[in-house]
């Protein structure tokens, strides 16, 4: 009886690995391919959580539509004036993050092991949905360990690392593989591998010489939270793969400024979650100027708009990132990170200078109750302080804007197929996550991401299982 080929998994960060985890749990075999050493991707550094709506952790009067409404507004004129057989397209995407979330959360809990009980509010959304374990690790590694555990020694995976895939096979209206390079004695070697073919191999926000210097110049010289690396779209776009959304980056807020090399090009993410917790946003003059749980876009233009330019070879802006006691040690193992890389710093609040210290006052009248924010912030988080005196302590670190997502990527439809020409599937591809476009339009709700991850990681399995079994019949047993 001929083997029938695997399903191949190209990327192996929380998309590959929820596609794998589904095949496997099929029967179906898997052959995953990822360039890096180590498998786990951008998603295993997420440190914000996995957005949730109708979970058993919330409690709130949080639903679907609600979430997809959010999600909606976020996107802006990308789903606003996008045509209108576009924003169907678009609807149905955004309709399914949302409305399979829950089962999203419930699936790593429950099935994976995860802890996921608490939950917090970030940026643009209208309750707290963002969840996150109470534990040392950040939910990116806690997810992506628990998956990676979950797959090791099962006989149907094969992990194959260092690996670059360099090409799809294409042969008339199906894909039938991929070809990949190894070196192998300082020797680089081109191998073919059959098989149906997901791809889930993230964004383009490292590649700055590349993809971002085409579609977004006026980018340049921005730090960034991601590692220098090439898109993979143009893989995809060669065998008739449509692209949306292409000059829609996301500029995350916050990225730790660390002293050691403050105009260093790669920064640590500034979790949003800190801000989640009650973590407010002082200017070069110390006082507030923006609603810090505002959408990542509008925080971003806020700081750009009223904070110092910093005289350094990067393009940084001079923000501070401040928590009280209450907040930090909500943030948890988070601050003990931060904190042991000297990237924030207890201090009082007489060394933060008068402005901040009255800035902090007004901020802590309104935690209070005692006025209405200015900036119409409503969430606070864990942020308790209420008195302010210059002897009192806080945790504080400088922030500034950086390169961090990019929400544009290959069309997918709900089913996760890759579409090409006139929204026409291709048959044997599918994609999910960061690599694919047209769900979160021109700004991402922080939490989303790794949702989409699973969601249509989770999807892309079903449906190339589904083909696999199709056309490998009988093949689907250990």
């Amino acid at each position: 009886m001929t083997t029938p080929p695997p399903v191949i998994i190209v990327g192996s960060g929380l998309a590959g690995l929820s596609a794998a985890s589904t095949l496997i749990s099929r029967n179906i075999p898997v052959t995953m391919l990822d360039r890096a050493p180590n498998p786990g991707g951008n998603s295993i550094k997420a440190s914000s959580g996995i957005n949730g709506t109708g979970t058993r952790f919330q409690g709130n009067a949080d639903s679907p539509d609600i979430f997809f409404q959010d999600t909606v507004k976020s996107a802006g004129d990308a789903f606003t004036k996008a045509s209108s057989d576009e924003r169907a397209r678009r609807e149905k995407l955004i309709s399914t993050l949302a409305q399979r979330s829950a089962d999203a959360v419930d699936w790593l809990v429950d099935e994976k092991g995860v802890e996921l009980g608490r939950v917090v509010q970030l940026g643009g959304h209208s309750y707290p949905r963002t969840h996150r374990g109470a534990g040392p690790d950040p939910p990116g590694s806690s997810i992506v360990g628990a998956l990676l555990e979950g797959l090791k020694g099962e006989e149907l995976f094969t992990l194959r690392c260092g690996v670059r895939v360099t090409k799809v096979v294409r042969e008339g209206e199906c894909v039938r593989g991929v070809e990949y390079v190894t070196v192998e004695q300082g020797q680089a070697k081109t191998h073919t591998l059959s098989g149906p073919v997901i791809f889930a191999t993230g964004g383009f926000a490292g590649d700055s010489r590349g993809m971002l210097a085409t579609y977004r110049p006026d980018l340049a010289n921005l730090p960034s939270t991601n590692e220098t690396r090439e898109g993979t779209q143009p893989i995809l776009e060669a065998v008739g793969a449509s692209v949306v959304d292409m000059d829609c980056v996301q500029v995350h807020p916050t990225g730790f400024v660390d002293h050691k090399d403050p105009a260093a090009l790669v920064k640590n993410l500034a979790a949003e979650m800190l801000r989640g917790e009650g973590g407010i946003l002082l200017d070069s003059d110390g006082s507030r100027f923006v609603n810090e749980l505002d959408t990542r876009q509008h925080v971003v233009d806020a700081i750009m708009k009223s904070t110092c330019r910093m005289e350094t070879s990067t393009r940084q802006w001079d923000v501070m990132l401040v928590l009280d006691e209450s907040a930090a040690a909500a943030a948890g193992s988070h601050m003990d990170f931060y904190v042991a890389k000297g990237l924030m710093q207890k201090m009082t609040l007489d060394e933060l200078g008068l402005a901040a210290l009255k800035a902090i006052q007004e901020y802590a009248d309104v935690v209070s109750g005692h006025k209405k924010d200015k900036f119409k912030r409503k969430s606070f988080g864990h942020w308790t302080l209420t008195e302010v005196m210059p002897e009192y302590e806080v945790y504080a670190g400088q922030v500034t804007p950086v390169i961090h997502f990019t929400m544009g990527g290959v069309v997918i439809d709900e089913h996760s197929r890759v579409l090409g020409a006139e929204g026409t599937p291709i048959e044997g591809l599918w994609a999910a996550g960061e690599v694919t476009g047209g769900i979160h339009g021109q700004n991402r709700l922080g939490g989303s991401s790794l949702l989409e991850c699973v969601v249509f990681g989770r999807i892309a399995g079903d449906e190339a299982g589904a083909w696999h079994k199709e056309h490998y019949p009988g093949s689907s047993s250990r």
